[in-house]
């Protein structure tokens, strides 16, 4: 979940109240472009397409060693499309929001395809399904407040990394060839974890969760101001 929140009301900055009267100013979030066709942009589309073809490498021709490739030019790219946002300045919402998109379908393309294969329980598959429905039943209660998702923190980013690199390296350990059990041993150890990761993550963004339900709803007259540059 990482789609920026709008953020809090902003008052008198010199006395640190309200304004007056029953008008709340909201600032809204600062992006560079809302164009949809940057660089950036057209980098996180690529990778969303490497998806099925991950999907038909694995179960159709059965070609391991190209898969995980797609896997690590996927990630490549999962850091230069937020780099080149940043230093060109092409920070978009549609931006921020395929990002995690994409690092969730291509764990739940992973799951799926190697439990097909018997390389990984089918309740694995179901623990880590869970945990996104869990967070998918809080988003009406955080419609309430004004939130479509709550953002990513360190132990999100950190289990995701984990599963990410986890699951390829289960693949190559299931063969037989010299070094498959070292890439099984460190598989399953990035999985393990990854997995504890996932799920802690997911209580800490319920904990937020119920901590802005107990903040009172935001008056119907709003004022949106969107942020000062420079």
């Amino acid at each position: 979940m990482s789609v920026t929140p709008p953020a809090a009301p902003s008052g008198d900055r010199a006395s640190g109240h309200p304004p007056s009267g029953d008008v709340q100013v909201l600032e809204l979030p600062s992006y560079d472009t809302d164009r949809v066709w940057t660089l950036p942009n057209i980098l996180s589309f690529l990778r969303l397409i490497g998806v099925p073809l991950f999907v038909w490498l694995i179960l159709g021709p059965h070609d391991d060693i190209v898969a995980v490739v797609v896997l690590a030019v996927a990630g490549f790219t999962d850091w230069l499309d937020g780099h080149l946002a940043r230093a060109w300045h092409q920070t978009s919402r549609i931006g921020q929001m395929l990002d995690p998109v994409a690092d969730r379908l291509y764990i739940g393309a992973i799951v799926v395809s190697l439990a097909v294969l018997d390389l990984i329980p089918w309740w694995l598959v179901g623990l880590l399904l869970a945990r996104e429905l869990v967070l998918l039943a809080v988003v009406p209660a955080l419609r309430t407040r004004g939130y479509t998702s709550l953002p990513v923190h360190f132990i999100g980013k950190a289990a995701t990394f984990c599963l990410l690199y986890a699951f390829p390296a289960v693949l190559l350990g299931a063969g037989s060839w010299p070094g498959a059990m070292a890439f099984k041993v460190v598989g399953w150890a990035f999985a393990i974890w990854g997995t504890g990761l996932y799920w802690w993550a997911c209580l800490l963004y319920l904990r937020q969760t119920y901590h802005l339900l107990q903040t009172p709803r935001a008056p119907r007259s709003v004022v949106l101001r969107a942020p000062r540059r420079g």
